[in-house]
């Protein structure tokens, strides 16, 4: 009998391991989770202006003006792809993430602000 519980509990805790840490709803999130949803794969996309990028951004980030989607879209990936969105001070992301809604996109991720994100920006 002892043996058979610990098999079950082996298998318990490999499949819990085997999930790793849930990723968060989609939805606002702060910068913490979006710096492992970054980690974990998560595509980050700064929606300010080419200026504003260039005077520092997530690491990783690609640029894509909130006012250019859903037209550049397809540079993000497919709907099913997750997303990170960012601006200055929200405005732009939630606006992002709306054309993105409309667009098929599920799975985003608003960060609002790019001074949540925990960690150094790259310019």
């Amino acid at each position: 009998m002892k043996s058979l519980l610990a098999a079950a509990l082996l298998v318990f805790a490999a499949v819990a391991s085997a999930q790793g840490t849930p990723s968060p709803a989609p939805g606002k999130v702060d910068g913490a989770a979006a710096k492992s949803l970054v980690a974990a794969g998560t595509k980050v996309v700064d929606v300010r202006t080419a200026d504003e990028f260039a005077s520092g951004h997530v690491p990783g980030a690609i640029n894509i003006p909130y006012d250019q989607f859903p037209g550049r879209a397809a540079e993000i990936g497919p709907p099913s792809t997750p997303v990170v969105l960012y601006c200055r001070s929200g405005r732009r992301s939630a606006i992002a993430a709306e054309a993105l809604r409309k667009a098929g996109y599920t799975k985003l991720y608003d960060m609002q602000t790019v001074t949540a994100w925990p960690g150094t920006l790259a310019k």
